[in-house]
């Protein structure tokens, strides 16, 4: 349940690695998609179309609000049951829709609730599940 301590982020949200990844981006961007891409990898939802995000010991906790716990939404097909986990450590913001060109982007963050984190910008495509399961597990080199 919300409380005052809680924020409410328009996203979807993956736990992969022992972290979340939360989603963000505009309407038709991909968010569900990318959340399905890195559940088929081996992710668990915690949430999608909105995560609640609560500071806890300098670290950021993201769940589901009660209400959409377990449900995704696959365009054309519809809404689909999963397993939830949560609430699980944010350690990584995606914010899709922002046409980026460059090969090798700075490193960037955002800061969420006084918590700074990683922030990767990016267009949805087929490689990038891939890439961000990799991110999340072995980390960025350069």
């Amino acid at each position: 349940m919300a409380d005052d301590s809680q924020n409410r982020q328009r996203g979807s949200c993956v736990a992969l690695g022992g972290g979340a990844v939360l989603i963000t981006g505009p309407s038709g961007a991909g968010k569900s998609s990318l959340a399905l891409d890195l559940m088929a990898l081996g992710g668990g939802l915690v949430s999608d179309d909105w995560t609640l995000i609560r500071p806890d010991g300098g670290k950021l906790l993201a769940e589901a609000p009660a209400s959409i716990r377990g449900r995704i939404e696959a365009r054309g097909i519809g809404i689909l049951a999963a397993d939830a986990v949560g609430p699980v450590p944010l350690i990584l913001v995606v914010e899709l829709g922002d046409a980026q060109d460059q090969r090798l982007p700075p490193v960037r963050q955002i800061e969420i609730a006084g918590v700074l984190l990683p922030l990767v910008k990016a267009v949805y495509r087929p490689h990038l599940g891939a890439a961000l399961r990799q991110l999340l597990i072995g980390g960025r080199i350069a």
